[in-house]
């Protein structure tokens, strides 16, 4: 059976210490890179097949808009995001169905409840239930929709891996990350799920976080890179790690389930992780640091978005310890 790195292959990234006591422990592995694409940091196995999930959803965004999709503003953030279901994302998913001939009823991904608090109450209030638009890959399944009738193809059978959409998703990320994909598997919108090294994940955001700035870099990117930019919101949500990461820091973020998260500065330097018990509560931490060890971020702005994105150890509701880093982390910063 094919399988990600294995732990004896991992590092400890992050610790959990409550009352002074080590909890819980999160090994995994980290790759930075720089603008060239040559590795500055590697701490683990950074060449053995992950999943990216939905570090993946820039890339698919460029795909859509390679096949003639005409998205704008915070219709390409959307397309890329892992939004909360807030009215603000499904009020833009829903023009972007409404751009695209189909109805929400045309989405493939899953129906469920916002992740948003206010959504969710005004929906059980109204009597309603789980619905796809609330789905966190809403957006990317609109845009695969648009990518559709823009094109005449079957929006029925859009996640099939056979569908041309489909064919010029794999096309584009075995473009940017230079790797052939070593596995395939479903993700779990349902759409089609290629398996890179942390390596080539990080090769290929180190490319689309410097496409605006980089003559040669792929215009769609660059459109794709910007709209993540300028509509932090839209990519994750109001607070969330991802928003609050683009919004105060200008660097492109993208988290994925199971621990994944991929960063991109517009010089190209990019960091791709993976915590090996899916546990992602710490991936921001670890990835901010490495990317300030590295020179390519200021050390102090970090440390103010970690303030704000790092949850709390509480205790009785108290802090009573501190998610932190491990030992392979901080020995960079000395």
């Amino acid at each position: 059976m094919s399988a990600t790195f294995a732990a004896s292959d991992a590092v400890e990234l992050a610790v959990l210490e409550r009352n002074g006591f080590i909890e819980s422990r999160h090994v995994g592995s980290a790759v930075v890179l720089s603008g060239d694409g040559s590795v500055v940091t590697a701490l683990g196995d950074i060449t053995t097949p992950v999943f990216p999930r939905s570090s993946l959803k820039p890339f698919q965004a460029v795909a859509t808009m390679q096949a003639g999709v005409p998205l704008r503003g915070p219709q390409v953030a959307l397309a890329a995001a892992s939004h909360i279901g807030a009215k603000e994302h499904t009020d833009v998913v829903r023009g972007m169905l409404q751009a695209a001939g189909v109805t929400e009823e045309d989405l493939q991904c899953p129906a469920d409840w916002p992740q948003d608090e206010q959504a969710r109450t005004e929906l059980i209030r109204a009597g309603k239930g789980k619905q796809r638009i609330a789905f966190n890959c809403s957006g990317k399944h609109a845009a695969f929709l648009w990518a559709c009738t823009e094109n005449g193809w079957d929006t029925r059978t859009y996640l099939d891996p056979s569908h041309p959409l489909q064919q010029g998703i794999a096309r584009v990320f075995e473009d940017f990350c230079e790797e052939k994909p070593a596995h395939w598997a479903i993700d779990g919108c349902g759409a089609p799920l290629a398996a890179v090294s942390l390596t080539g994940l990080a090769r290929g955001i180190g490319k689309l976080a410097k496409a605006p700035s980089d003559k040669l870099g792929d215009a769609r990117a660059a459109t794709v890179a910007t709209a993540m930019l300028d509509y932090p919101w839209a990519v994750h949500g109001a607070g969330k790690e991802n928003s609050v990461v683009m919004e105060d820091l200008g660097i492109i973020a993208k988290s994925g389930a199971e621990g994944v998260l991929v960063l991109g500065t517009d010089t190209g330097v990019s960091v791709a992780l993976k915590m090996l018990d899916g546990n992602g509560r710490a991936a921001t931490l670890v990835g901010l640091t490495l990317l300030a060890a590295s020179g390519a971020i200021d050390p102090e702005g970090v440390f103010k978005v970690l303030a704000k994105t790092v949850p709390p150890v509480l205790g009785g509701g108290e802090p009573v310890g501190s998610l932190r880093l491990a030992a392979p982390v901080t020995a960079l910063l000395d």
